[in-house]
């Protein structure tokens, strides 16, 4: 009698398994696409990939930029120099001549931004400096006086606005040479990257423009000259699009980024040429000199 009970247990459970078992084929099967009929074209069934993150640690990590840097960008290395002239001179003191051809000066040049002008001016010789820019223009020259620095030049822009903002500010630097250049007028110096929607010239504009402002950054930005024995401080009063693009080609920086930084009128940015070719910006459109009522970028 126990026998036929064990019996009947075991297969009672074996035949509950089986039915489950059963069941869950069933419901595979109900899921299972119908099998296409004889002739008819299997639909393809895209492969499933997965997706590329946006952030990875090996993204986070900055790649090695000790072979980045150019230190000839400015065609003055003298390592580069020298060599050069070795092939074609001969000096009876070689350690001399190679001593004599690197720059031992650093340059300091302050880039400043023309004051508020006239918006509504048909023509450059009507766009002059608004009441409020003249007294930005006063605010600069003070604070370039107080900075006590030794200053050999003033170099501006030949348009009204940069001209009389660069003549204010003479008359508190008393004794430095001032200097006019067409090469640093405003302009488009190369399209920016992203694109704005307020502001497109046409490309022959950024062509010629971007010939012209690039000219004038090979003038001026570049390290000391082997003949300069001590530190130099020039002033470059001109436009916002001008130093921008200035900035962005001293650092080295892609050159089509120059139009995401913002300038205020009469702002003093500053950048040091070391006599190895190393760029540093020490203020970039510093206005910290002038009352909050006094600050436009117009």
């Amino acid at each position: 009698m126990s026998y036929r009970k064990t019996f009947r247990v075991i297969f009672g459970l074996a035949g509950g398994s089986a039915a489950l078992v059963l069941a869950a084929t069933a419901a595979a099967e109900s899921r299972r696409p119908p099998e296409p009929r004889s002739g008819w074209p299997v639909p393809a069934v895209p492969a499933v990939r997965a997706a590329k993150p946006a952030w990875t640690p090996a993204s986070s990590t900055p790649a090695p930029t000790g072979h980045d840097w150019d230190f000839n960008w400015d065609k003055r290395d003298p390592s580069v120099l020298t060599n050069g002239k070795k092939k074609e001179s001969v000096s009876e003191d070689p350690s001399s001549e190679q001593d004599n051809s690197k720059p031992k000066a650093t340059r300091n040049i302050l880039l400043i931004r023309h004051s508020q002008y006239n918006l509504s001016g048909n023509s450059d010789k009507e766009r002059i400096l608004t009441p409020l820019g003249r007294e930005q223009a006063e605010l600069t020259g003070n604070r370039l006086s107080a900075l006590g620095l030794k200053y050999d030049v003033l170099i501006h822009s030949s348009m009204a606005r940069a001209t009389e903002t660069a003549n204010i500010i003479s008359k508190h630097l008393p004794g430095v040479e001032l200097l006019s250049c067409d090469l640093l007028r405003e302009g488009a110096p190369i399209e920016p990257v992203p694109p704005v929607t307020h502001w497109k010239p046409d490309a022959v504009q950024y062509h010629e423009d971007g010939a012209r402002i690039e000219a004038a950054f090979r003038r001026y930005i570049h390290r000391a000259d082997p003949k300069q024995k001590e530190d130099s401080y020039e002033i470059i009063v001109c436009h916002a699009n001008v130093i921008r693009y200035f900035v962005c080609r001293a650092l080295q920086f892609p050159p089509e980024g120059w139009l995401r930084m913002g300038l205020n009128n009469g702002s003093i940015t500053w950048l040091t040429i070391r006599p190895s070719g190393r760029v540093a910006l020490r203020t970039l459109g510093d206005t910290g000199f002038m009352p909050p009522d006094k600050l436009t970028r117009t």
